[in-house]
């Protein structure tokens, strides 16, 4: 049989552009190396009976706001959104608390009483991102050049002081968070959202990473899908196949075919051969696909040069532990919250991702946590909490700025002693915390991996989100689009624009691109060209 499309990797990205091209009325096949669907959203119960953990990501500020996720009513496929009472907070020593709520109000009064004035300063800047925000998410997740959202951004610039803001999106956190607010609890909200990417604080692009995240949860939250991470996942393969698409799971993919330059059909490491009539669309990171899944003959020279300066982001070690009891914060904040930074000072934050970016793992490690049962009641048993901690690794180790103990090898030993340095932090904020503890998983670089293979050497974002790399330079240089320079062959994963971030945009444009090509080579046959 021929399918219209194949669709190699069902995590959300490829899930997103299989439904897209079923919608078109394509025949579409998924196929997933794993033994269920999700990548790297999906949930499970091996860490203790009762209890469920999210596997990778678990919170979705971008898919509550995106439009292609918004457009497929998953909430009629079984998708139900959840929110803890406070999107976030970050502890203090002193058992004071910065809490971001999803009421804007409510954050500014705690931010005063932190420090009088950034109240007012803090809904100054929400009031500047209303004009502007709504148009720079829609150019951020729709294809490059983003035209339309463009002219509603440039337009909106004017009500915000112009360049000046321009200068403000483009400003490094460290500054930012200094330019605009005087007391620690302010600075940390911003700072920790800009530390969800790999971006240096004090590096342009980590300022509006901040603002994004930040702004999104006084917009949409922070919410998570109802019994767990794989309820998204899920939603999205009910309606594929509701529709009539099929998905084969144990499927992994080790070759596109290629005939007089186009991708034709795609083969597993069983020997099935799965023909596609008319695009094959790659959920997978872009060095996997160009030097394992393609022959070098049907990749032009350029691509392979420009691929030596592809840049992962960071490693990852995360760890869950299910507890016996709510976490034993020091001085609980006035509203639970679901995710939890933790880290000293914003220079504290900062150290900690320049180590890791100097390749040594970090001796006092950022943390980004999720207390899940917070956020959603069904994770464990009434008074239990699902929690979750994760902090990053040097994708390639040259020392180690705590102890010397860990060697970067990440085998068991590295992943117990890392987790060990992470729930210490913890301890300090929540003494009792390892009494509370009826189990902990590690999943370190290795692990994730093993789980999901674009989570090469644990990086969570198919690729750096840095400038260097974002844009028309993502994944490389001249491929800014989700075309490749073989016809037929689109990539969706998050190595393509705009990157990671469980929005679906990457898929969407994949499947947008291949429908648009289809159209044209039908029109212009035999003359439509690769990129």
């Amino acid at each position: 049989m021929t399918w219209d499309a194949v669709v190699v990797g069902a995590g959300p990205n490829g899930l997103v552009a299989a439904n897209r091209l079923l919608d078109a009325g394509w025949s579409v096949l998924l196929l997933e190396a794993q033994p269920e669907v999700g990548g790297a959203v999906r949930s499970d119960r091996e860490v203790h009976p009762g209890f469920v953990h999210d596997t990778f990501s678990a919170f979705y500020p971008l898919a509550a706001i995106s439009p292609t996720i918004a457009s497929f009513d998953l909430e009629d496929h079984g998708l139900v959104w959840q929110h803890a009472p406070a999107v976030l907070g970050h502890p203090f020593e002193d058992g004071s608390w910065a809490v971001l709520h999803r009421d804007r109000e409510l954050t500014a009064a705690g931010l005063d009483d932190l420090h009088p004035g950034d109240g007012r300063a803090w809904l100054e800047l929400c009031e500047q991102w209303d004009r502007v925000g709504p148009h720079l998410i829609g150019a951020l997740l729709t294809p490059f050049p983003p035209v339309r959202h463009g002219v509603g951004l440039l337009a909106a610039l004017r009500h915000v002081g112009g360049l000046d803001f321009v200068k403000t999106l483009l400003t490094p956190a460290t500054t930012l968070v200094r330019q605009r607010f005087g007391g620690e609890g302010a600075r940390l909200l911003l700072a920790g959202n800009s530390a969800h990417a790999d971006i240096p604080l004090d590096s342009p692009g980590s300022g509006l990473m901040g603002l994004l995240l930040a702004m999104l949860g006084q917009t949409v939250g922070f919410p998570v899908p109802e019994g767990g991470a794989g309820g998204l996942s899920r939603s999205l393969a009910r309606r594929f196949l509701a529709g009539g698409g099929e998905i084969r799971t144990d499927a992994e993919v080790e070759h596109v075919e290629v005939t007089r330059g186009r991708a034709v059909a795609v083969r597993t490491i069983g020997g099935e051969r799965y023909a596609a009539g008319r695009a094959v669309i790659a959920d997978v990171l872009a060095p996997t696909l160009y030097t394992r899944l393609l022959e070098r003959s049907d990749v032009p020279e350029r691509v392979f040069r420009s691929l030596e300066t592809f840049e992962l982001d960071p490693g990852t070690v995360k760890v869950d532990w299910a507890l016996a009891r709510p976490v034993p914060w020091q001085v609980a904040p006035d509203t639970a919250c679901g995710t939890v930074h933790v880290a000293d000072s914003v220079a504290d934050m900062a150290l900690a991702m320049s180590q890791v970016q100097a390749g040594a793992v970090p001796a006092s490690p950022f943390m980004l946590s999720g207390q899940m049962t917070t956020a959603d009641a069904t994770r464990s048993p009434a008074g239990t909490e699902s929690f979750w901690a994760y902090a990053h690794v040097p994708q390639h180790t040259r020392s180690d700025a705590g102890d010397g103990g860990i060697r970067g090898v990440w085998d068991r030993d590295d992943c117990e002693r890392f987790a060990d340095r992470m729930q210490a932090r913890l301890e300090r904020l929540a003494p009792g915390f390892g009494d509370a503890a009826l189990a902990r998983r590690i999943l370190g670089p290795r692990e994730l991996e093993a789980r999901n293979a674009n989570l090469v050497g644990g990086s969570l974002n198919g690729g750096s989100a840095q400038l260097h790399q974002q844009l028309v330079l993502r994944p490389l240089p001249g491929l800014g689009r989700a075309e490749t320079p073989v016809r037929g062959l689109f990539l969706g994963s998050a190595s393509a624009h705009p990157g990671g971030g469980v929005h679906g945009a990457c898929g969407d444009n994949a499947a947008r691109a291949a429908l648009a090509h289809d159209r044209l080579r039908r029109v212009l046959p035999g003359r439509v060209a690769s990129p």
